[in-house]
């Protein structure tokens, strides 16, 4: 309780004065090294090229049986949409070179609920195919 008290004194002093505090943008999540956006996006940057991504991709929905619904590629990127009966779930594939791709993924329950636990195994699912 001490320690607390003390780490919340010396946070008031770190801020500095007359700055808006703006949220932290990642917190790291529990599953093998998948982050989370403030708006609970999980992502992943991945060693493997668009297109190998994108396969896996595809291959890790049909195990998990979800529904793809539509591919759209814009530029060098690809959305993926799918859906089951109770989620929404878009993945945005975004190549940052030719070899490295950044997954996200984004699970919905309804328009408010997000369900990081499906994203997550989405990402690791498509890891294990990379593999």
């Amino acid at each position: 309780m001490k320690l607390s008290r003390v780490c919340a004194v010396m946070g008031l002093f770190i801020l500095p004065a007359g700055c808006a505090v703006l949220p932290v943008a990642v917190v790291v999540g529990a599953g093998g090294g998948v982050a989370y956006t403030v708006t609970n996006i999980a992502y992943k940057t991945t060693n493997h090229a668009i297109e190998d991504v994108e396969r896996a991709a595809h291959l890790a929905l049909e195990k998990m049986e979800i529904k793809e619904v539509e591919r759209s590629p814009a530029g060098d990127d690809v959305r993926i949409k799918a859906q089951t009966e109770k989620l929404k779930i878009l993945i945005d594939l975004e190549e940052i070179t030719p070899r490295a791709t950044r997954i996200k993924v984004d699970a919905r329950k309804g328009e408010v609920l997000k369900d990081k636990a499906a994203a997550v195994e989405i990402i690791e699912q498509i890891e294990s195919i990379l593999k």
